[in-house]
């Protein structure tokens, strides 16, 4: 389960995209040296102070790295930085604006006549090229210009993703891109350049919608909690207050939903509603007609017939629930992890090996804990590193 032990990455990262990506490799076993700013760190230190005085973002997605504190402005650490990568890096990830990697001689063109079998991720918004190149990237602006807006929220209003899914995206694919790369690597013993943008990643994940409107074609309207185009499959109130999520994917189900469910068997044969498209175009007569069955029911007596009928359905979960979720709990998919601020709750990553090592799920690192381990390794004392410290430039 630890299959990346012995695998060293470096990263100059902040924010999401980035370190999502390396600490799944972390999860994998990788050695996870973050580089940050002295006194600040990456900035999403200072998103919230929700995790008892820590920021969400941070702990989520920083667990199990080395956090060093280099001023890469200052010569002194830049040339430590470079070395720390030609010595002992396997792979670099950096998210920083566009061109400020290669300015640091970290780019991949200075990096791979020096060291040809590194692996170099370049993360960013819109790509190293293109009129996009330098424009700056947010996660809300992402899921602008990727469409993704235009597909989310109610028929009166866009609404973003939740969680920074524009990032998360980008992250996922940095990811599988680089154990792709380390694959290679094995084969052929050369690196590689991968060149991921946010906006790449977003549009793959909004590909259908994208082919819904091929050619020309109006694409899938915005409808809120509901599926686009099958219906009934969304939210229905209860008469108890309460709401069910429930979703029909083709005829059988529609009939087993009217007999049982409604029971009103005869209505899987009105002509208004015997086919999805039909019953997508008239999708607001036969939402009444539901919404007054169940105006009768509890939520728990919705249910009930929803299960018998053998129809998908959910609950809506608030954050709280989804922390006390019996099915992740009888799974046993909570661990904890240490952070500067006591141990927390973290979920074990997606995916279960039936041998070997768990996952690695070490400690969330304090701004600069491993500095001078790290500096120490690349052989400077310790009167060394106090020099530097006095000076700035870690």
């Amino acid at each position: 389960m630890q299959p990346l032990q012995g695998i060293t990455v470096v990263t100059l990262e902040h924010a999401i995209a980035a370190p999502f990506a390396s600490r799944q490799l972390a999860d994998l076993g990788a050695r996870v040296i973050k580089i940050e700013r002295p006194g600040v760190g990456d900035f999403a230190r200072g998103y919230d102070t929700r995790v008892r005085g820590l920021a969400s973002h941070f702990v989520w997605t920083n667990r199990s790295k080395e956090s060093v504190t280099l001023d890469v402005k200052h010569p002194a650490a830049r040339a430590l930085l470079q070395r720390l990568v030609l010595e002992q890096a396997d792979v670099l990830i950096q998210n920083l604006a566009p061109g400020a990697a290669a300015r640091l001689g970290l780019g991949w063109d200075e990096l791979k006549p020096l060291k040809p079998s590194l692996i170099v991720c370049d993360i960013s918004g819109y790509g190293s090229d293109g009129p996009y190149r330098d424009k700056k990237a947010y996660d809300l602006l992402i899921q602008s210009e990727a469409g993704f807006l235009s597909v989310t929220g109610t028929a009166d209003e866009p609404c973003k993703a939740g969680p920074s899914i524009a990032d998360i995206a980008a992250g996922m694919y940095a990811h599988s891109q680089i154990l792709a790369a380390l694959l290679q690597r094995g084969r052929t013993g050369q690196g590689a350049h991968i060149d991921l943008s946010m906006l790449e990643a977003l549009t793959e994940w909004t590909s259908y919608p994208l082919y819904y409107a091929f050619d020309g074609a109006a694409p899938p309207a915005r409808t809120g909690a509901s599926h686009a185009t099958i219906y009934p499959y969304g939210p229905f109130p209860a008469g108890d207050g309460g709401t069910v999520m429930l979703g029909l994917q083709n005829e059988r189900e529609w009939a087993a939903f009217c007999a049982v469910v409604l029971q009103m068997p005869d209505l899987a044969r009105d002509p208004r509603f015997d086919a999805n498209p039909k019953r997508s175009a008239e999708r607001v007569a036969l939402r009444a007609l539901i919404v007054e069955v169940f105006a009768a029911l509890s939520t728990a007596q919705v249910l009930e017939r929803i299960e018998a009928a053998q129809i998908a359905n959910a609950r809506v979960n608030t954050m709280a629930e989804v922390w006390d979720h019996p099915q992740l709990r009888a799974r046993d998919r909570w661990r904890e992890v240490d952070t500067p601020a006591g141990p927390v709750p973290a979920l074990l990553p997606p995916g279960s090996w039936n041998d070997g090592e768990g996952p690695r799920m070490d400690p969330v690192p304090a701004l600069g804990q491993h500095t001078d381990a790290v500096l120490g390794a690349l052989g400077l004392n310790p009167a060394d590193i106090a020099a530097l410290r006095a000076d700035g430039a870690i």
